[in-house]
Parts: C-alpha cells; structure tokens; sequence
C-alpha cells in the first residue's frame, strides 16, 4: 500500500481471494470502475482503491453463486455496487423463504405418486431426467406433483404416447419458461431492491405466484385459440 492507502495488484488480490490474473481480466472487461478507483502511474503499473476488495468479491460472488456472466455483471454494477449487493439479500432472502416452503410442504414418495395419478414410473423417470421433475429422497414437492397432476390429466384426455406424445413435449415449455423466468427474477429484484423491506418484498412475490399462474394459463388459452384460427384461415 503507498502513501495514499492505494493497494498494488498483488494486495488487492490477497484481500479479495481472487487472483491477479482474474482482476486484470476484470479490468479489461470494464468492471473495475474508471480513474475513481484505479489509479495508473504509468503505462504497465497502476494503483487500486480499498473499496475495489468488495467489489471484486462482489464480481466473483455474482460469477459463482448466480452463474451471471461477465457482461450482464457489469450491467448490475452501473447501478452501484450497494445496489447490486441488496438485490444478493433479497434473492437470498426470497430463496431462503421458497425452500422453507417447499421443505414444510407436502411430499410424496415416487411409489405413491405412479399409484395416485396412474403415471407410468417410466414416464416420471424421463420427467426427471429432463430436470421438469426434481425428486429428492423424500420423494415429490408440491411443484412436482402439480406437474404429475396435469400429465395425468393430459394422458386421461388423450395425451399419450398411442399419439405420440411424450414426457419430450413437456420440455418445449420449460424451455420456453426459462427465458420468461429469468427476465421475471431480474425485473423483480431490480424493481424491489432498496425499495422495500426484505420481509415485505417476500410477501409480495409469494403474493404474486397463483396469480401468475392464472395469468399464464389464460393467456395461454388465448394465444391457442388465436393461432387455430390463424391456421385455419391459411388454408
């Protein structure tokens, strides 16, 4: 550290836990900030400001436990750092009550669902294998036995492989969801971070999951009936 209480690479990277070569690679990717925070004294030398150690933490934080990449890492820091790190404590505290909640719920065992709901264990494998089912030990979620629910409702009508409909149709959806999803928890967590209370802004998600639910399936009903008509007048 010099005079001004600015660190050299080296002591930046011992205090963050990342290593030199990661934090140059930070820089070149534009995550360090600009001359507020790191000071070059010459062309291959330069000085870094104290506040870098968390924020460099914060990077490799988002990298590792969000999986974000680089580039949409750098989008959430333009924001401040401050507000990056709320959106962490709010996604862990949202996380943190989901899991409760699916821990308290009810559970099945994988031999009581097939006999339940008349699903081959066939047809739950593939589910599974296709991570649109995520058993544990303990059996079935309350996620994962709606979702047997309505395979059996749909093989009940008709749906089934006699048709050739498979577990493999089911993918096309959460395929298609995902995309939706992480649009969802970005726009959440940008619009409830430093707005609210941590405990108010999980309510108002949990609030908001049945009426998501009916929203998506009407307007899923809609956009059906749309395209029919579409086709049918094409022809």
């Amino acid at each position: 550290m010099n005079g001004d209480g600015l660190l050299k690479i080296s002591e930046l990277a011992e205090r963050s836990g990342v290593s030199a070569g990661t934090i140059k690679h930070y820089l070149r990717e534009g995550l360090l900030g600009g001359d507020e925070l790191v000071v070059r004294s010459s062309r291959n030398m330069a000085w870094y400001r104290p506040e870098l150690v968390d924020r460099v933490k914060l990077i490799k934080r988002l990298q590792e436990e969000r999986y974000m990449p680089l580039k949409l890492i750098r989008v959430v820091l333009e924001s401040g750092p401050e507000r990056a790190q709320a959106m962490i404590e709010l996604e862990d505290r949202i996380l943190e009550h989901a899991t409760a909640a699916a821990q308290a719920g009810e559970r099945i065992a994988r031999a009581e669902a097939q006999q339940r709901f008349g699903v081959p264990r066939n047809v739950l494998e593939r589910l599974a294998e296709l991570e649109i089912l995520s058993p544990t030990s303990r059996g079935y979620d309350a996620d994962d036995i709606a979702i047997i629910k309505a395979v059996s409702r749909f093989r009940a009508g008709g749906y089934d492989e006699a048709l050739g409909f498979t577990a493999h149709d089911a993918l096309r959806y959460r395929e298609a969801l995902a995309a939706l999803v992480e649009e969802e928890v970005r726009t959440l967590l940008e619009r409830l971070a430093d707005e609210i209370e941590p405990e108010r802004a999980v309510e108002i998600v949990a609030s908001g999951a049945e009426p998501l639910r009916e929203l998506i399936g009407a307007m899923h009903s809609k956009l059906l009936l749309a395209e029919l008509r579409r086709q049918r007048r094409g022809r």
